[in-house]
């Protein structure tokens, strides 16, 4: 009996359970890290706080990045395992809105983890009828001032590009993108994480839910505005603090 055999859909968490399930079926096939589940569990920890729901604030974020990504001369999606084994359909999609590539970044990198993360987007990429460009098999240059795994990239992808958009997660990265001059789009339900201090525009949501919101707005062409992440970042906490405080 498979899993959504056993959880009714009526189940008030339906959603994060299927989600999880997502996670569990990637990290078999060979995509995720181990530590995979524990990294999505933080998130979905911040997603519950939320009321597992795109709050204002973050829906005014989402249609910011979509502005900043629209109106970029050389858009990347920054992608690791988990936004792929997630949201990798609606990234490809978004990316084919952009006509910009896909660059697959990923802390623990192997040969086997990177072939299963572009062979999963090459098999949507086909499924979609889509010639989005997958990046990050072959890395050429360096995010000056990142070390490890997470600092190869491609020259012509995330070391070019002027705008990124980075679902999940990671502060180093951030930071360092940032010090090259570039947009840094942060997808991450934690408020208060450096990437979500960091960046140019924190986008405090789940990351599926974000995608299929930037796919509705990106044809909208909306326009980038004087963009204040501070307070978006603290309308998300006053939300966190108010359902704290209405549940006890």
């Amino acid at each position: 009996m498979n899993e959504e055999e056993v959880v009714d859909p009526e189940h008030p968490r339906y959603q994060s359970l299927m989600i999880r399930k997502k996670i569990a079926e990637a990290g078999v096939k060979g995509m995720l890290a181990d530590s995979a589940m524990i990294a999505h569990g933080r998130g979905e920890a911040f997603d519950y706080l939320l009321g597992e729901q795109t709050i204002p604030s973050a829906l005014d974020a989402t249609r910011e990045a979509a502005a900043r990504l629209v109106k970029s001369n050389k858009p990347v999606l920054s992608l690791n395992g988990n936004a792929i084994a997630l949201a990798g359909q609606e990234f490809l999609t978004i990316a084919s809105q952009l006509g910009c590539p896909i660059e697959i970044n990923i802390f623990y990198r192997t040969p086997q983890r990177m072939g299963a993360l572009i062979g999963h987007l090459k098999m949507l990429n086909q499924k979609l009828d889509l010639d989005v460009e997958i990046m990050g098999g072959i890395p050429d240059a360096r995010i000056p001032g990142l070390e490890g795994p997470r600092g190869a990239c491609q020259q012509d992808g995330i070391f070019e590009a002027d705008t990124v958009l980075v679902p999940l997660e990671d502060g180093d990265r951030c930071e360092a993108l940032m010090a090259m001059g570039k947009t840094v789009l942060v997808i991450d339900l934690n408020p208060i994480s450096r990437s979500s201090r960091g960046c140019t525009v924190g986008i405090v949501d789940e990351v599926t839910r974000v995608a299929k919101n930037l796919i509705q707005f990106i044809p909208q062409k909306p326009a980038a505005t004087d963009w204040n992440n501070d307070r978006g970042l603290q309308s998300a906490l006053d939300h966190i603090v108010e359902t704290m405080s209405n549940r006890f």
